[in-house]
């Protein structure tokens, strides 16, 4: 299943813009609140350019890209847990995604009206933080009065979530997220059936002016201090650049200054909150293509991910780097360097391998 990343943020703090720099989906960015009506998906490839490294050595018939699914949500105002806006449909949207990018205005752009009047990060995160937190206390506090009533059995599990959406409860009147409480080891679904908002790991990209390549140390500093990464693009440069042919946007980011492009960063960072490798699966004449596993996960997860059927009936894995396979000019030099190794079930997934699985049918 693609990883799903939702993108949200206060109206016109450059969600659409973002969107549209990511995808090339032209998702409508107009200059008022509540222009996403309904969340636009696309699904992006993530370019990993090891993978082109490996078809070339091996002489793979083509490249098939791992995805994700990034969702436009609309921009949720103070009140939407109650509603307001159009509240109530969008926190159900971010409920399904696996991750948030929050989007925050940090360009100075007067062009752009902002609901608030004036542009001010700190209390823009606060709002939309605020929000998540009492849709989740409310939440939590239903979840609570069930749970509570199979307790009383003495249910292991059920005592532990007890336990569990207490503390969390109290967190969230502190003003802190349900991420902040460790998971319950004996009530290990606890934290999906309550699908708390704020228990989502969260990137936060500022929406910076043309130019800036640096995250405003208020934002690295709230991002920090809840446990979330931040990067900083330019949503509308980023828009304009993805309107250009490759190689003309590539030129125009070497001249900017610029190394690497906006769906780069959000998406590496948005990975490395979900702690996922990339792990790839190529031979001569056939597909190569990259696929994303958790981090400390094995070779029998991941031949999961390739298909429920390998996995049923996995015997063996060869396995191999991908630089020590390109160095070695393919599989037949790695196997005279004793580079290919066999491994089994329980190997643990390392990031930038290539693998074969072996399996009964």
């Amino acid at each position: 299943m693609s990883t799903r990343i939702g993108i949200v943020g206060m109206p016109n703090a450059g969600k659409s813009s973002l969107f549209n720099a990511l995808t090339k989906a032209g998702a409508e960015a107009a200059n008022y609140p509540f222009t996403t009506i309904e969340p636009n998906v696309a699904v992006v490839p993530v370019v990993d350019r090891r993978l082109d490294q490996v078809v070339a050595t091996v002489g793979a018939s083509e490249i098939v890209y791992d995805t994700v699914d990034f969702h436009d949500i609309a921009g949720l105002v103070a009140g939407a847990h109650q509603g307001e806006g159009l509240g109530n449909k969008f926190l159900a949207n971010i409920r399904e995604t696996d991750a948030i990018v929050h989007v925050v205005r940090a360009h100075a752009d007067e062009g752009v009206i902002h609901p608030e009047g004036e542009v001010g990060p700190l209390r823009d995160i606060e709002t939309i933080e605020a929000e998540l937190a009492l849709a989740d206390l409310e939440q939590a506090q239903r979840r609570l009065q069930r749970v509570a009533r199979m307790a009383k059995s003495g249910d292991r599990a059920a005592v532990a979530e007890e336990a569990w959406l207490t503390e969390a409860i109290a967190a969230l009147q502190r003003g802190e997220p349900v991420r902040s409480v460790p998971p319950p080891e004996d009530a290990p679904h606890a934290a999906r059936d309550l699908g708390a908002l704020t228990g989502k790991p969260v990137l936060f990209v500022a929406n910076v002016d043309e130019g800036s390549d640096d995250v405003p140390p208020e934002i690295a500093a709230h991002a920090e201090s809840v446990g979330a990464k931040a990067v900083a693009v330019s949503a509308r440069l980023e828009s304009e650049l993805a309107a250009l042919e490759d190689d003309e946007a590539a030129a125009m980011r070497q001249e900017l200054g610029l190394s690497e492009s906006g769906l780069q960063r959000v998406v590496a960072g948005a990975f490395a909150l979900l702690h996922l490798i990339a792990f790839f699966t190529a031979g001569e004449g056939k597909p190569a293509q990259s696929w994303h596993l958790r981090e400390g996960l094995t070779a029998w997860h991941a031949a999961g991910e390739i298909h429920s059927d390998i996995q049923k009936g996995f015997v063996r894995a060869e396995v191999i780097g991908w630089k020590d396979l390109v160095d070695s000019g393919g599989y037949a030099g790695a196997r005279e360097r004793g580079l290919l190794r066999l491994e089994g079930r329980d190997y643990v997934m390392r990031d930038g391998d290539v693998i074969t699985v072996k399996f009964t049918p």
